[in-house]
């Protein structure tokens, strides 16, 4: 096995056991960006306690504002003594020294007008990474949909790998051109036509026993009024030379499985149904899993009538071969955004009069915990199918029932009912009620509306909405020593109206496709306008939001906390003066990380002041929280170097490194 957790680890650790190879991981490294093939975002790194935690301070900060980067969302990976990152529109590789922060070296892929139109460009997560021939090799997928192996030494693009670009300035080797295996027309320049589609990335490849598997993701849903696009097809490569290897396809052809669930001939030019969210792996098993997005397009499917497999669902493929083990569709064809957003969690439970399971588990932002045995994709609990109620636009055929999840029960806000809204106050309560007059309330299934609809109505409320409760920018993390799960989320709902297809298109002079849809969303936003409490508050109960602990053990939620403090705009507001509210959070999704000894997350003060929380993984006590320059505004994660344990916050266009103070250098500095 060329590629493995750690150098020092053989052929030998593929005999372990989940838990077991997470924990076998060389304990300074950070591998993926999820920490390990499973994504649990755990470390065993353990200096950093309850009792030393406020004693941290900034060891360094990297600011790629250079680069262009602006999200943070980009989670770096710890291998072998260095550091490596994405950041920018251009995605620029980066190698650092994690001890000062100082860049070793950088790489930028050439210019193309594939990378200039994709909506994704900033969003890159993270690299990917593998060992040839005992010589350390980061890969990484750019916005214009190229993948790129470097030498983790030098950044120098690796000889033999993949095929020469026919674009200037591309080097002679160390890039294979993705599109040239989807199998659509296109320039190498420009790439596909956009009356066609277009499809880019954000997530990194992940390198199981040799192979990369390469994600994808599409234009936001939300931002379409056409119904043709390109599938957002999983690919393989081998990651000594980058031949390619497989393709799954994501819409079902002629005589695979599901094809059947496309009526209308929509498998035939409608896409997306791409793998936006990371990828996680078992390596032991030679499985990766998938979680996939919605088709063409967001609150409308008219035109492609049926299932629509295999859209938001969860989907198992052998990385040799990539045919299915197994899949699961969340919903059935989906129009709510109801996208999984995040990288699956992958742990080895001790399950009651079962024994040892070994688990997959996918946070959603339905605000339920999807969990499945991962090699035969039998649900841990039911999950049963349930009436669901039609939709009353012209057209559209929604599926008559979806699946609920019995356990573990959901951790946010499922739909929306008066008993769900603020009643600190029955005059509070009454403006709520009256602020939602022009809504239709409904369960977490309610289907969008139309304008100039028979209930004279201005749009359905959708909880939580393509927002989350779960969502990219707070994953889901987990404790492999213990079975607990650890979500972040919060409560909030779209409001979802659609209109005729031609007004829609006039939002988006440059969207994909060349027919536009009879119905579209009638905002230029992800949503229409959402209703206001008069008082200026959320028109539903706190907490507005939360960490959540959950058994997986048993299916039961252990605890839940409310994040970071009332705001100030709220707990200040005359409306509630003299009111004990306690504390609703802020609102915020918050990124966090599991190490030995604490859970940790980032959020704010009621002044807005960013904090750094510890809590004790077992009973969700505040045990520290000390004040740092930024909040993270995506992931999080903690490793070991020279014998010291660093948390990295994703502060923006800057990577932020806590300490404590014995990891300070004598001189010099991050830059």
């Amino acid at each position: 096995m060329q590629f493995s957790f750690d150098k020092k680890i053989l052929v030998a650790a593929l005999l372990l056991p989940l838990s077991s190879l997470v924990m076998a991981q060389d304990d300074t490294e950070w591998f993926t960006l999820g920490s390990d093939f499973a994504h649990t975002r755990y470390s065993p790194a353990d200096e950093i306690t309850a009792e030393n935690f406020t004693d941290l301070e900034v060891a360094w900060e990297w600011d790629g504002a250079s680069f262009g980067a602006v999200s943070g969302r980009s989670t770096p990976s710890l291998i072998d003594g260095k550091l490596f990152t994405v950041a920018g529109p251009r995605r620029h590789v980066i190698a650092m020294d994690p001890k000062t922060g100082e860049t070793i070296w950088s790489y930028r892929e050439p210019n193309t007008g594939r990378w200039e139109y994709s909506m994704r460009a900033d969003y890159g997560k993270g690299i990917g990474y593998g060992e040839v021939d005992g010589r350390g090799v980061v890969y990484m997928i750019s916005p214009a949909f190229f993948l790129t192996a470097l030498d983790a030494e030098t950044g120098a693009p690796l000889k033999g790998f993949g095929q020469p670009v026919p674009i200037d300035g591309f080097p002679d080797t160390g890039v294979v051109d993705l599109l040239a295996d989807l199998g659509h027309p296109y320039d190498p320049y420009d790439g596909i036509p956009l009356e066609k589609g277009y499809i880019t990335s954000s997530s990194p490849p992940i390198v199981v026993n040799d192979v990369i598997i390469v994600g994808n993701s599409a234009e936001q849903g939300y931002h379409q009024s056409r119904i043709e696009n390109v599938p957002g097809d999983i690919l393989a490569y081998n990651a000594r030379n980058g031949n390619f290897m497989w393709k799954f396809n994501v819409i079902p052809q002629p005589g695979e499985y599901g094809h059947e669930t496309w009526e209308n001939d929509a498998w035939q030019w409608t896409g997306d149904i791409s793998s936006w969210a990371p990828l996680s792996a078992d390596p032991e098993n030679n499985l990766v899993f998938i979680p996939t997005n919605s088709a063409t397009i967001d609150y409308y499917g008219g035109f492609r009538p049926g299932d629509n497999l295999f859209a938001a669902s969860l989907i198992a493929l052998d990385t040799r071969t990539g045919e299915r083990s197994w899949h699961f569709q969340m919903v059935h064809h989906e129009i709510w955004n109801f996208d999984n957003p995040t990288a699956p969690v992958l742990l080895d439970l001790n399950m009651p009069g079962r024994g040892r399971v070994p688990a997959v588990m996918q946070i959603t932002k339905q605000s339920w915990v999807y969990a499945f045995n991962r090699l035969t994709g039998e649900p841990l609990w039911p999950i049963v199918e349930r009436e669901v109620p039609p939709s009353i636009v012209p057209g559209e055929v929604l599926s008559p029932t979806q699946p609920y999840v019995t356990k573990p029960a959901a951790y946010d806000l499922q739909g929306i009912t008066e008993d769900d809204l603020v009643d600190w106050t029955p005059q509070l309560r009454e403006q709520a009620i009256e602020a939602l007059e022009d809504y239709v309330m409904g369960g977490l299934f309610n289907p969008p509306i139309h304008k100039d609809n028979p209930m004279g109505k201005y749009a359905a409320m959708n909880c939580p909405g393509g927002g989350g409760g779960s969502n990219i920018t707070a994953p889901a993390v987990a404790d492999p020593t213990t079975g607990m799960l650890y979500v972040s989320s919060h409560t909030g709902c779209f409001a979802l109206q659609v209109g005729e297809g031609a007004e829609s298109d006039l939002f988006f002079p440059q969207t994909t496709g060349a027919t536009i849809s009879r119905y579209a969303n009638s905002a230029p936003s992800p949503t229409a306008r959402p209703p206001r409490h008069p008082a200026g508050i959320p028109i539903w109960k706190p907490p507005y939001s939360r960490i959540t602990a959950i058994d997986m053990n048993t299916g039961e939620h252990a605890w839940m906390i409310p994040t970071g403090e009332t705001p100030d705009r709220i707990k200040n507001n005359p409306a509630l003066a003299g009111i004990d509210i306690g504390n609703t959070g802020t609102g915020n999704l918050v990124p966090m990380v599991a190490t030995a000894n604490l859970l940790v997350y980032s959020d704010v003060a009621s002044d807005g002041t960013p904090l750094l929380y510890a809590i004790d993984k077992a009973s969700g006590e505040i045990v520290g929280q000390i004040e740092v320059p930024a909040r993270s505004s995506y992931g999080m994660s903690s490793w070991v170097h020279d014998g010291h344990q660093y948390i990295i916050l994703q502060t923006g266009s800057k990577l932020t490194a806590m300490a404590l103070p014995g990891a300070a250098v004598d001189s010099g500095g991050g830059h």
